[in-house]
């Protein structure tokens, strides 16, 4: 194996997951994307970064997209070198679109982009080592292969399947809320054990979910309600917890929306 292209281009999309009762096992490509491109050099490395992060993501080896990158060649058995890596971030860091996945997921197709055998990093080898980083796929997957998509480990094999849906008749609009929460603070909100009426309720939505997100969306409400782990969270994340809160049937009037300093962006179709 060999370094074939010595610069490579690619776009990589923010992702939503945990989509309502789909803990760990839906998420969803928006068209919100990092633009990142790579050249390799006889040199060391260097590392420019505009936009989310410029100031305050790592310039050196533990760059997480020169880390991925690494890694990909290193699974494809092709050498290193010296990499000039240039990132253009518009997904926001910290405010669950996946910011880290997709830094992950750029630079493995970066490397399979420079490699002479890309289908040594194939889809699914890409969705394997992503998961390895990430440490469960359901950020991962929607990257590289778009659209809502379901995701689910087999022992220890990350396994992903495309889901079909209408982006004529849904439009995701995404909210960023003012304050960051790390992947690791959200999920040490996380109990270990939930009661099994809960685990029921949460099968019960799944379904009707994936048969929204298909195109018929008038069970979307009842279907995105989870008791998982939104309520859970709500210590670390009070603003998107009230905010399903006002949106949920009955909840407050849709005027208390003004009362909270929340950035709307249109997440567009699907990607």
């Amino acid at each position: 194996m060999r370094i074939q292209h010595t610069q490579v281009a690619v776009q990589v999309p923010a992702t939503s997951a945990n989509l309502g009762p789909g803990f760990d096992t839906l998420g969803l490509a928006l068209d919100l994307c990092d633009e990142l491109s790579v050249r390799a050099t006889t040199g060391g490395l260097e590392i420019t970064v505009d936009g989310e992060g410029a100031g305050s993501v790592p310039h050196g080896e533990e760059h997480l997209v020169v880390r991925a990158l690494r890694r990909g060649l290193d699974h494809a058995g092709a050498p290193q070198s010296g990499l000039a890596l240039h990132a253009v971030n518009r997904i926001p860091h910290g405010r669950g679109l996946g910011s880290s996945a997709a830094a992950t997921v750029a630079g493995l197709l970066l490397a399979r982009g420079m490699v002479s055998e890309p289908e040594a990093l194939d889809d699914e080898t890409v969705l394997q080592l992503a998961t390895e980083f990430e440490g469960h796929p359901d950020n991962a997957a929607p990257a590289p292969l778009g659209g809502p998509v379901l995701s689910w480990m087999q022992g220890p094999l990350a396994r992903a399947v495309p889901l079909r849906h209408a982006a004529d008749v849904l439009r995701p609009v995404v909210l960023l809320p003012t304050a960051t929460l790390s992947t690791h603070r959200a999920r040490g909100l996380l109990p270990a054990e939930v009661p099994h009426a809960d685990a029921v309720f949460n099968a019960s939505r799944a379904a009707p979910l994936v048969h929204a997100l298909a195109g018929s969306p008038e069970p979307l409400m009842e279907a995105t309600e989870d008791r998982l782990h939104q309520e859970r969270r709500a210590p670390g994340m009070p603003e998107s917890v009230e905010l399903m809160r006002v949106f949920a049937p009955g909840g407050p009037p849709r005027g208390d929306l003004g009362r909270r300093p929340l950035r709307a962006r249109d997440g567009g179709r699907p990607t």
